[in-house]
């Protein structure tokens, strides 16, 4: 049975705006539930998708972060064009890299970085990463145990050229972090099986931000909206965002 896969959102409930993104491989499924909570207190959330995102994954390899960037600039210019004129960002490892970058390029409230790395060491781990996308999208269209093991072997022996971008974005957004001066709070879980928690520490102490938070979820793993932590995450984004100057 074919299940229907995750689409971009866009909850309108309050002239407050957050831009939310999410991680390589996933989807707006890592932050809906982010996006109902904040909902119900009163905020706008959009989510949008990269390119190759949600879509079957012999697509996804043919993307990469330039224009994945430029979907990250299309939802901030949606909620400008929405009428929405304060914003912040939060976003989930490789959202939370393009939130910062954000913060370097656009105007923002406040900026939320979750379990964001600050290096990239080993592109081939990365690419197990989109192997498991694969076969996770495959069961999802209602494909035969066969029929995913031959289709995720064909992918296996092909490449993401664009992963070595990837590198080049990381590094230049940690370059680029003493520019950032909005508020920020910096989420990383201890049990992070997917980047260097130190990343953390990195953006914390190189941030020219007066006013910025550090945080350790000691129960979470990578994707840490969607693990066991995930309301007092909830609560600590919207203490954190009722917190900043908005003058609406």
């Amino acid at each position: 049975m074919r299940i229907a896969q995750p689409k971009p959102f866009f909850f309108e409930h309050g002239k407050r705006a957050v831009l939310l993104l999410h991680g390589f491989t996933g989807t707006s499924a890592d932050v809906r539930m982010l996006g109902r909570f904040l909902e119900k207190k009163g905020y706008t959330s959009l989510a949008p998708h990269y390119r190759g995102h949600g879509v079957p994954p012999e697509e996804l390899i043919k993307t990469g972060p330039d224009e994945w960037w430029e979907d990250v600039e299309a939802g901030y210019q949606q909620l400008i064009d929405a009428g929405y004129k304060e914003i912040a960002v939060c976003g989930l490892s490789l959202g939370g890299v393009f939130s910062l970058k954000i913060g370097v390029k656009m105007k923002v409230k406040g900026i939320v970085t979750m379990c964001a790395p600050m290096s990239i060491k080993h592109t081939d781990k990365m690419y197990e990463g989109v192997l498991k996308y694969a076969s996770e999208y495959k069961r999802y269209e209602g494909k035969s145990k066969q029929e995913i093991e031959e289709e995720v072997d064909a992918l296996r022996g092909q490449t993401m050229p664009s992963l070595s971008e990837l590198t080049t974005l990381v590094d230049s957004v940690r370059e680029q972090l003493p520019s950032i001066k909005a508020p920020l709070f910096v989420v990383q879980s201890s049990n992070d099986e997917v980047i260097d928690v130190n990343s953390a520490k990195i953006i914390f102490n190189n941030t020219a931000s007066s006013d910025k938070i550090i945080e350790f979820y000691k129960e979470s793993t990578h994707v840490i909206t969607l693990g066991p932590e995930k309301e007092q995450l909830h609560e600590d984004i919207y203490q954190f965002l009722e917190s900043l100057s908005w003058n609406v």
